[in-house]
């Protein structure tokens, strides 16, 4: 009985050290993902890695970007914004290439008076060309916890989602001669700065410095099923790749439930459409506007 004992623990403990070491491999954390860029000490890496801040005062914003760049990826971080009275003040996490004719993939959001809601602006450019602003309001305080913003960007369409709900679909249009950003890889940005002249109510609320530092918090990056682009190649295969190797989020689209959830957040969450902008496209709605 001794000696089964004694292997039992053995194993137990034997099994508790793989999965330690096998949760230890796999965890990522800010240090091996991202490099502060901007703010001279206001973007501060906490907790072992497990934890980034960016604060904002009247002398300066602060700002980080990936390591890696990536062609095509499904991305989620967890963001804190900026809590009580952010007037002023843009939240900006995005997705960007380089040069004068850069695709981007935008999540900004704007800060406002106290218990006024955040706008969560959008926006995606192709080929230097952008001007595809959706805006949102949340079903939620996004500053008094954690949650989920997500992009998922791969050969056919791009969704933005927030805890898993889809919020905006920018399908591939190419076919209709819609630039497509496919063929640049993108690191990912972020920064919190000073927009007064325009982030709240058109500038009309300007930031109160009283109020500052202003810190937004991040956590819990993922990046697995993403394609890294390093030396001219990408860490996927193929961009056809199916889910026999573990790359089905490269031909994932809205099933209907998703779909149902995107309609259910449009209708009472959007604020504003470009594509229903008439005023702003009296000769017409840009073409990707007319696909359903």
């Amino acid at each position: 009985m001794a000696s089964r004992s004694t292997s039992s623990l053995c194993t137990t403990t034997l099994l508790l050290l793989v999965v330690s070491w096998a949760t230890s491999a796999s965890a990522r954390n800010f240090y091996q993902d991202f490099d502060i860029t901007w703010g001279d000490g206001r973007a501060q890496i906490l907790n072992n890695g497990d934890l980034l801040t960016l604060s904002l005062d009247k002398a300066s914003g602060s700002g980080f970007q990936s390591k890696n760049e990536y062609l095509f990826g499904k991305i989620d971080m967890q963001l804190k914004l900026v809590p009580g009275n952010s007037a002023g003040t843009v939240t900006a996490y995005y997705l960007s290439s380089n040069g004068s004719t850069w695709d981007e993939i935008d999540y900004e959001f704007l800060g406002n008076l106290s218990g006024d809601p955040y706008i969560l602006h959008t926006n995606v450019f192709s080929q230097g060309k952008g001007n595809r602003e959706q805006q949102f309001y949340l079903w939620f305080d996004p500053t008094a916890d954690f949650h989920t913003y997500s992009i998922l960007w791969n050969p056919q369409r791009i969704i933005f989602s927030v805890d898993g709900t889809p919020i905006r679909e920018f399908k591939n249009a190419e076919s209709i001669g819609v630039p497509f950003p496919k063929a640049q890889p993108m690191r990912i940005f972020s920064s919190l700065w000073n927009a007064d002249d325009w982030a709240t109510r058109g500038g009309l609320v300007k930031t109160d410095w009283t109020q500052a530092p202003f810190t937004a918090s991040y956590r819990n990056f993922n990046a697995d099923n993403a394609c890294v682009w390093s030396s001219g190649s990408s860490s996927c295969a193929s961009s056809t790749s199916s889910s026999s190797d573990g790359n089905a989020w490269l031909s994932e689209e809205l099933d209907s439930t998703g779909q149902d959830r995107l309609k259910w957040v449009q209708s009472n969450y959007m604020i504003y459409n470009y594509c229903t902008d008439a005023k702003r496209f009296p000769q017409g709605f840009p073409p990707e506007c007319t696909m359903s």
